[in-house]
C-alpha cells in the first residue's frame, strides 16, 4: 500500500512540474507565435491589400474588444497619414470557415480590399477564392456599409464559377467586416490616431 502512494505521490509532483514547466514556456513564446502567424499566414493578405503602404502594419496594429471577442486592426499609411485599416473576420465555407482580412479607408468608408487568410475549401475549386485576383478585386471601391451577398442569393457579388459555396463564405465575411467597423468605427479612428 505503501508503494502505491509512493507511486500515486510521484506522479502527482511529476505532472504538476510538467504541467508548471509547459505553462511557463507557452507564456514566454506567447508574443513570437502570435508575431509568426501573422507573418506567415495573415500577412500575405495584408501586405497584398495594404500595398504601397509606407509602414509596416505587421508592427503598427492594436486590439479592440468587441464584446467578447478581442480583434486585431492593422493600420495602413498612405501619403504619410494613417487611413486604412485591416482586419480579418470570417465566414463558412464548403469545407469550414473562410477566413478574410478587409482592408477599409476610414475617411471614405470604402473598401481598399480584401485577401482569404485561412480556408478549408477543395483544392483547385473553392481555394480559388484565395487566388482568382478578379473575385477579389470586385469588392474594391464599394461602401463597406452595404449588404454583401452572391447574385444567386440577390446581391452583386458573382460567384467563382464551381465555388458558389466558397464565394457566398467569403461575401458574408465581408458583410460580417461591415457590421464590426460600424460598431467600431469611433474607436478604430481613436486608436489610429493615438
Amino acid at each position: 500500500m505503501r508503494e502505491m502512494l509512493r507511486l500515486f505521490l510521484s506522479v502527482v509532483i511529476f505532472s504538476a512540474l510538467a504541467g508548471g514547466l509547459l505553462t511557463a514556456l507557452q507564456n514566454s513564446t506567447k508574443d513570437r507565435i502570435e508575431y509568426q502567424q501573422l507573418l506567415f499566414v495573415k500577412g500575405p493578405a495584408i501586405m497584398e491589400i495594404l500595398d504601397g503602404c509606407t509602414n509596416d502594419p505587421l508592427i503598427d496594429r492594436f486590439k479592440l474588444q468587441d464584446g467578447e471577442t478581442e480583434r486585431s486592426f492593422f493600420i495602413g499609411k498612405f501619403d504619410g497619414k494613417p487611413d486604412t485599416v485591416a482586419f480579418e473576420t470570417y465566414g463558412g465555407g464548403f469545407g469550414g470557415d473562410i477566413g478574410v482580412m478587409v482592408a477599409v479607408n476610414v475617411e471614405t468608408d470604402k473598401i481598399v480590399g480584401i485577401g482569404v487568410t485561412t480556408h478549408s475549401e477543395t483544392p483547385g475549386i473553392g481555394s480559388r477564392a484565395k487566388t482568382d485576383k478578379a473575385f477579389s478585386r470586385q469588392f474594391q471601391g464599394l461602401d463597406i456599409a452595404q449588404t454583401f451577398k452572391v447574385k444567386s442569393d440577390g446581391g452583386k457579388v458573382d460567384a467563382i464559377s464551381g465555388a458558389t459555396v466558397s464565394s457566398k463564405g467569403v461575401a458574408t465575411a465581408v458583410d460580417a467586416a461591415g457590421q464590426i467597423y460600424q460598431r467600431l468605427k469611433s474607436e478604430i479612428v481613436k486608436k489610429m490616431q493615438a
